[in-house]
C-alpha cells in the first residue's frame, strides 16, 4: 500500500515537473508583459471617463474596440511569424508596445490633440501585442514537438497561464498606489464619485444637488481647500489623469524587464524559435505531412473551438467593463472584517504560495522535504495573519482592486487544477480539451448567476443617472462571481491554447495561434453589447444575457464534440 502512494504521488509530481526550462522563461518574460498590460487595463476604462468625460456607452465602446485590437492583431502577426519567424516577431512587438505604453504616459490635455495621442498609443499597443503574445506561445508549444515532453503539454500550458498570472495578480495593486501616490502629492484622494460630478460642472449640466453633493465631498480633501466648484472640478481630474499617466508608465518598465529576461535566457528555448519552413530546411526527414482531408480536418475543428471562445470572452472580459461598473456604482467603498484579508495583495500573494508548498506536503518524497514544506506552509500563514492584523479596521476599496482576485485565484487554482485532471488522467478519464472547453462555457454562467442574484432590488444605471447608487451590496458578490469565473478560465483558456498548439497543422502554426486570438478578439469586440445596454434595461437582465450566451455557446460545444474529437485522432 504505502508503495503504491509513493508511485502515484510521483506520478503526481511528475505531472508538474521535469518540464524544459525553456518553458519558465518564456513564461516569466510574458509575466512581465502581463504585468504591464493589466496595470494599465485596470485603470483603462477609469482614465477614459475621468479625463474626457467619456458615457459609459461610448467607454465600453473604445473598450472593446482596443480588445478586440489587442486580441486580432496576433492574426497578423501570426502569418507574418510564419514566414519570417516567431522570435523576430516578439523582438519587433516589444519594441512596438513600449512606445504605445509611453504615449499613453506622456500627460495631455483633454482636448483633440490628447484624444489623437491616446488612440495612436491604443493602436502601437494592439500591434505590438499582436506581434509578441501569440507568437511567444507558438515557441512554448514548439517546446512540446520533442518527444520527450509531449505527454507534459496540457501541465504546461497550465504552469504558464499560472505563471502570467502571477505579473496580473499584482497589477491592479500598482495601479492603485500609483493613483494613491499621485493624488496623496496634492491633498486629494480617489473617490468615486468626483470625475462624474466634475465633469457635470466642466459641461455645465450639474444639479443643485449633485453640486452639494460634490462640495461635501471637496470639504474633505484639504488640497481643495478655498477652491469653488468650478476650480475644483478640472483640477481634480487633471490630477486624477496624471495619476493614471503614472500606472501607463509602469508598463514600460515592466517590458524592460521582460525584454531582459527573454534575451538573458534566449539559450534555452533557442531551439524552438522555428517556423514550419524553417524546420524542413533544417531537418527534411523529420517534417511530417499532412494529407489534405487531414489538414481540413483540423482546422475545422479549431474553427468550431474558435467559435466558442468568442462567447466565452465576451463574457469573461466583462471585468473590466460592466463589472468595473458595478463595483463602482453598486459595491461598497469599505469593508470590514476577515474580507479585508482579499484586498492585501501581499496577504493574497502569501496565500496563493503558501497552496504550493501545501501541495509539495503531500507530494514530497521524503520525510525531512514533508516536514520542510509543511512548517513553510504554516510560517506564510503566520505572517498572512500578521498582515491582516496590522491592516486597519475599515479598509477602502477601488473598482480596479477587484481585478486581483481573478489572477490570484488562477494562481491558487493552478495545482488544484493539475491535480485533478492528473488523477483523472491516471484513471483514464480526463475530459479531453474541447470537453474542458463546454464545460467551461456552462460555468462562466453559473458566475453570471450569482451577479444576477445580487442585482435584484436595485436601481437600474438609467435611473442612478451617472451616481453611486445609495443600496450598495457586499464586496463577496464580486469576489464569489470573480472566483466562479475563474474555474471556467481555467477549463477554457489554458486548454484551449494547449489545443491550437497541438491539433494546427505545421505549417498553419503561427496563422491558427492567431486564429485563436481573432476569436477572443471578436469576443472583447462584443464585450460592448452589456456596455450599450448598461443604460437601458434593468441592472439584472444585464447578467441574464451573459447567462444566456454562456449556456448556448457551451450546448452548441457538446452538439459538435464528435466532430471536433475526431480530427485530433
Amino acid at each position: 500500500m504505502k508503495k503504491l502512494q509513493h508511485k502515484e504521488t510521483s506520478k503526481t509530481k511528475k505531472y508538474v515537473q521535469g518540464q524544459p526550462k525553456g518553458l519558465f522563461a518564456l513564461a516569466l518574460a510574458n509575466t512581465g508583459e502581463r504585468f504591464g498590460y493589466y496595470t494599465m487595463l485596470a485603470i483603462f476604462l477609469l482614465f477614459l471617463q475621468a479625463k474626457f468625460g467619456f458615457s459609459a456607452a461610448v467607454t465600453t465602446q473604445i473598450y472593446s474596440i482596443f480588445l478586440a485590437g489587442v486580441y486580432f492583431m496576433p492574426f497578423f502577426g501570426g502569418i507574418l511569424a510564419d514566414k519570417i519567424g516567431y522570435g523576430k516577431c516578439v523582438t519587433i512587438g516589444i519594441g512596438v508596445m513600449f512606445l504605445g505604453y509611453l504615449c499613453l504616459a506622456i500627460p495631455t490635455a483633454p482636448d483633440l490633440s490628447g484624444k489623437i495621442l491616446m488612440f495612436g498609443a491604443l493602436a502601437l499597443i494592439a500591434i505590438g501585442t499582436g506581434l509578441f503574445k501569440g507568437n511567444l506561445q507558438v515557441m512554448v508549444g514548439n517546446l512540446y514537438d520533442d518527444p520527450k515532453y509531449s505527454a507534459k503539454r496540457d501541465a504546461a500550458f497550465s504552469l504558464f497561464y499560472m505563471a502570467i498570472n502571477v505579473g496580473s495578480m499584482f497589477a491592479p495593486s500598482m495601479a492603485k498606489a500609483m493613483t494613491n501616490l499621485t493624488l496623496n502629492k496634492f491633498d486629494l484622494v480617489y473617490n468615486a464619485n468626483v470625475p462624474a460630478l466634475a465633469h457635470q460642472v466642466i459641461d455645465g449640466t450639474i444639479s443643485p444637488e449633485n453640486l452639494s453633493h460634490l462640495q461635501s465631498i471637496a470639504a474633505t480633501m484639504p488640497g481643495a481647500a478655498g477652491m469653488d466648484m468650478a476650480a475644483f472640478a478640472p483640477y481634480y481630474i487633471e490630477k486624477l489623469s496624471t495619476a493614471y499617466n503614472g500606472g501607463f508608465a509602469v508598463a514600460c518598465v515592466a517590458l524592460i524587464i521582460s525584454v531582459l529576461i527573454y534575451y538573458s535566457c534566449r539559450s534555452w528555448f533557442k531551439h524552438a524559435d522555428v517556423n514550419a519552413k524553417q524546420a524542413k530546411a533544417a531537418n527534411p526527414a523529420a517534417e511530417v505531412e499532412l494529407t489534405p482531408a487531414q489538414t481540413k480536418s483540423r482546422i475545422g475543428a479549431l474553427i468550431f473551438v474558435f467559435a466558442v471562445v468568442i462567447f466565452f470572452w465576451m463574457a469573461f472580459h466583462q471585468n473590466g467593463a460592466t463589472m468595473t461598473f458595478f463595483a463602482r456604482d453598486y459595491t461598497a467603498s469599505s469593508t470590514s472584517g476577515i474580507l479585508r484579508i482579499g484586498f492585501n495583495i501581499w496577504c493574497l500573494a502569501l496565500i496563493a504560495l503558501s497552496v504550493y508548498t501545501l501541495f509539495n506536503v503531500f507530494q514530497a518524497e521524503t520525510k525531512k522535504a514533508k516536514i520542510t514544506s509543511g512548517a513553510i506552509t504554516a510560517g506564510l500563514w503566520a505572517l498572512a495573519a500578521i498582515l491582516y492584523l496590522r491592516m486597519p479596521g475599515t479598509v477602502n476599496i477601488q473598482p480596479s482592486d477587484f481585478q486581483q482576485f481573478n489572477p490570484f485565484y488562477v494562481v491558487a487554482l493552478t495545482p488544484v487544477s493539475l491535480a485533478i485532471f492528473g488523477a483523472l488522467a491516471k484513471k483514464g478519464k480526463e475530459p479531453s480539451a474541447p470537453r474542458k472547453i463546454g464545460l467551461g462555457m456552462f460555468v462562466a454562467g453559473a458566475g453570471f448567476l450569482i451577479l444576477t442574484l445580487a442585482s435584484f432590488g436595485l436601481a437600474s444605471p438609467k435611473e442612478l443617472g451617472g451616481t453611486v447608487s445609495p443600496d450598495l451590496v457586499s464586496p463577496t458578490w464580486l469576489i464569489s462571481t470573480y472566483l466562479v469565473l475563474t474555474f471556467a478560465e481555467l477549463l477554457l483558456s489554458p486548454m484551449g491554447i494547449s489545443f491550437v498548439s497541438k491539433v494546427a497543422p505545421p505549417k498553419y502554426k503561427g496563422m491558427m495561434m492567431g486564429g485563436w486570438f481573432a476569436a477572443t478578439a471578436i469576443g472583447n469586440y462584443l464585450v460592448s453589447v452589456p456596455g450599450l445596454l448598461w443604460m437601458r434595461v434593468p441592472l439584472w437582465s444585464v447578467w441574464v444575457v451573459l447567462i444566456a450566451i454562456c449556456l448556448v455557446a457551451g450546448v452548441f460545444m457538446f452538439a459538435n464534440m464528435k466532430r471536433i474529437e475526431s480530427a485530433t485522432e
